[in-house]
């Protein structure tokens, strides 16, 4: 479904990306670690067209994404839930999720906003409030939530458990493993490596800018000194 290749992004003169290479299968969830600072996010925004890749191919379904602005590649059918959160605080719960919705690749069972309260009940409880007047596990709901609105091919995650309670958490990686049991393609950045173990079929791990590892979740989870270092546990 997504195949990046060889990509290299520079902020200014300074390169933040040295040939990075990853896919995503249909169906597949894929976990993409690394410490701060080594060019998890900006993989991403190169994916999204937030930032122009200099050399290397990004490609969904077959389809070069290379130089096509942000909002024609979210339409291809990729989806955010973007680092931060990112909600619309002048937008109630109702509103946020209205305004990122759509049904272009004609699913039989589309995401709606009822289905997403039926997901997070929090959400329906709240559904008048103003976004800012969440809490941060209410606001990460949310994020996601209006990520799945846009009913995505690709569900891509940019640390979508940090700073959240652990109960919350928790919610979070049982309704991403109910989405992949679904068929729900995903890529998710995260630091808590046991659940992201649980949750993918594949890793990867950056380092400075170039992936440095790629493995399964038992390749993960068995203890190697060269992991602990490279995600600093």
């Amino acid at each position: 479904m997504l195949r990046i290749e060889d990509l290299e992004t520079f902020y200014g003169r300074s390169q933040a990306l040295f040939g990075v290479s990853l896919e995503v299968g249909e169906g597949e969830a894929v976990g993409f670690m690394g410490r701060n600072g080594m060019g998890k996010t900006t993989t991403v925004n190169s994916l999204f067209g937030i930032v122009s890749p200099a050399a290397g191919a990004v490609l969904f379904q077959g389809r070069e994404l290379r130089g096509m602005p942000s909002h024609r590649i979210a339409r291809l059918g990729l989806g955010l839930v973007p680092e931060g959160r990112q909600v619309f605080p002048n937008l109630t719960v109702e509103e946020n999720l209205v305004a990122a919705a759509g049904n272009r690749g004609a699913q039989a069972n589309p995401w709606t906003a009822p289905r997403i309260f039926t997901m997070f009940p929090e959400l329906e409880a709240r559904r008048r409030n103003m976004g800012n007047l969440l809490s941060g596990g209410e606001q990460q709901m949310l994020a996601i939530g209006r990520a799945l609105m846009t009913n995505p091919k690709l569900l891509v995650l940019d640390e979508a458990t940090e700073g959240l309670a652990p109960l919350v958490r928790r919610r979070i990686w049982e309704c991403l493993a109910g989405l992949k049991a679904e068929g729900q393609a995903i890529l998710a950045i995260d630091r808590n490596v046991a659940d992201l173990a649980r949750l993918a079929d594949r890793h990867y791990i950056v380092e400075k800018g170039r992936i440095v590892w790629t493995g399964s979740s038992e390749d993960l989870t068995g203890g190697r000194a060269d992991l602990e270092r490279w995600l600093g546990v």
